[in-house]
């Protein structure tokens, strides 16, 4: 067996042209083995830009490879990735895990059901920076912190895409601040929300431990956003971080973990169990805007 895992890719979307697909073909411990997506014009463009194969049928693009990165929209990704961890690939998967909690349940049960290795596409907690915060911000004995992502995604761009028009920043920002806080301050233990899931969420976050904690999420900047900021404040100190610090080799950290795994490894922390935890903080604060 090569040491080089064969990543099928699903999607052929900004993202996946940005990120996925550039990263997976370059490894060195990962080779881009195909691309399957619901366009097929587009999944053909994005293959041959990598020299990989574009497939018609999924089936045949999980045939193909031993793993499958996916960077479609939260409900397709529920769906498909469940179907590829049921036929024994590991699996990368995007945040958040789908669109509803059921969704993701089922894509996590799917997971643990066929024992697949799964890792979550938090893209900070790859770079160095993040993880020096995170270090950091555990040994100042924490109280609490502040989380921000204020951008502009909702006033056009390649991601003003229908989930995030109707669903705003929570479940497309919230995944990031709420993932670095908990990992910084203690686990989650309750959320509270407040606000206009299309122009304004604020968030509480109650921590293991009784740390607190405050979010800000907005897609509706009509500005030049600001770098998203996340701050810690403890007993020995203060850390803080913005996404402007996150290091080049955060993706390509990220894969070679993800093959690093598949080949027998260490399992990632930031799985699809991680992620189901994270939907559920963000389905309990849905629940809260809309109710």
């Amino acid at each position: 067996m090569s040491d080089v895992v064969a990543v099928g890719l699903v999607g052929a979307g900004p993202w996946a042209g940005m990120v996925h697909a550039p990263v997976l073909a370059a490894g060195p411990s990962t080779r881009l083995a195909g691309v399957w997506a619901r366009r097929p014009d587009a999944s053909a463009a994005l293959a041959g830009e990598h020299g990989a194969p574009s497939f018609a049928r999924i089936e045949d693009l999980f045939d193909a490879c031993e793993a499958v990165a996916f960077c479609v929209p939260p409900d397709v990704q529920a769906d498909l990735a469940a179907r590829a961890a049921r036929a024994g690939k590991a699996v990368l998967l995007e945040k958040p895990l789908a669109m509803d909690l059921d969704g993701a349940r089922r894509l996590a049960g799917a997971v643990a059901d066929a024992g697949v290795v799964s890792q979550m596409v938090f893209s900070l907690r790859y770079s160095r920076a993040a993880r020096a915060f995170v270090d950091r911000a555990r040994e100042l004995e924490p109280f609490g912190g502040f989380g921000t992502f204020i951008a502009s995604a909702l006033k056009g761009g390649p991601f003003a895409t229908p989930w995030r028009l109707e669903k705003g920043p929570l479940l497309d920002y919230g995944p990031h601040i709420i993932d670095l806080l908990d990992a910084s301050l203690g686990r989650v233990t309750a959320v509270h929300a407040h606000g206009d899931r299309l122009a304004w969420v604020a968030l509480t976050l109650e921590h293991e431990g009784g740390a607190t904690s405050q979010v800000a999420l907005s897609m509706a900047r009509a500005d030049d956003p600001v770098p998203p900021r996340v701050e810690v404040y403890g007993r020995k100190g203060t850390a803080q971080i913005d996404w402007s610090e996150l290091d080049d080799d955060a993706f390509p950290v990220m894969a070679a973990e993800f093959a690093a795994a598949v080949r027998g490894g260490p399992r990632p922390p930031l799985d699809a169990a991680h992620g189901l935890r994270v939907q559920e903080i963000l389905a309990a604060a849905e629940a809260q805007l809309t109710g």
